[in-house]
């Protein structure tokens, strides 16, 4: 009897950052993603050959499933883009860390999420707060909507240890010398002093502390009038931003008390 957590996708790409970084594409077996709107995401799954082929009046353990942001556009079909972070002590990563391109592995049927910009005006600055791996619904949402009129400005800033731990790096460059409404603030927090980076050190929400740092930087007012604000990650570095920019008037958005501040937590 086949399962329906039969292994349905193949890994067709994967570039590892890291050691503890890495991209992956993911193909479906039917040919095509599902359809899916940019910040929403899929999950993942490695079932156990008892799984994928249970034995008559044998019930398999439940599968293990993790859940992942897209990080590719909806408009690529033919493979959905992952930016995974291995957890040693995980219970699906490293299983997901040993597979290579041409294994297999089992993508989940729906995409979900309503981490999207679904509903909101045109004519405001986005700015993009990411810790790790929290980059990917970000790049999604840029990727797609980059040459229409989504935003006025879309300022996207990526908090990581080490400068070895921003992938992405040099597309996002690439972006920001080609599109001057995009801005991209990579930040580290330990970065060895002397090293080679040249850029800020610390965590994102020194940016945050006053409204003048942050125009300082990125060259984008913080306005609660004109802004709203993205936070994907840490939860520690959602509740500091949160708060700071609470101080400042921005509202926690919901769907019965629209506001300007949005967040998705990564655990």
């Amino acid at each position: 009897m086949m399962s329906r957590y039969a292994k349905n996708a193949t890994i067709v790409y994967r570039e590892d950052i890291n050691k503890e970084l890495s991209i992956i594409r993911i193909k479906p077996d039917e040919g095509e993603v599902a359809e899916f709107k940019p910040g929403q995401y899929a999950e993942l799954a490695v079932p156990t050959p008892e799984q994928e082929n249970p034995q008559e009046g044998v019930k398999p353990e439940k599968l293990l499933r993790r859940s992942y942001s897209i990080a590719s556009n909806p408009s690529v079909k033919d493979a959905l883009e992952f930016y995974v972070v291995l957890v040693p002590e995980g219970a699906l990563t490293p299983k997901l860390w040993d597979l290579k391109e041409g294994d297999r592995l089992w993508l989940g049927p729906k995409v979900k999420g309503k981490f999207t910009l679904d509903g909101l005006p045109e004519d405001k600055d986005f700015i993009m707060v990411a810790t790790g791996t929290g980059l990917a619904p970000f790049l999604s949402m840029y990727k797609e909507f980059r040459k229409s009129n989504k935003w006025n400005k879309y300022v996207l800033i990526h908090g990581v240890r080490i400068a070895d731990d921003l992938g992405y790096k040099k597309e996002l460059e690439q972006f920001a010398e080609e599109d001057p409404n995009f801005v991209y603030v990579p930040m580290c927090t330990r970065e060895p002093e002397g090293s080679a980076w040249q850029g800020p050190r610390g965590r994102v929400n020194i940016l945050f502390e006053t409204a003048e740092a942050f125009e300082n930087k990125t060259g984008v007012p913080l306005s609660s009038d004109s802004t709203h604000v993205f936070l994907c990650g840490n939860p520690a570095m959602i509740d500091t931003v949160q708060e700071s920019l609470e101080a400042k008037g921005f509202t926690q958005h919901s769907k019965k008390n629209p506001g300007n501040i949005h967040f998705e937590r990564y655990w």
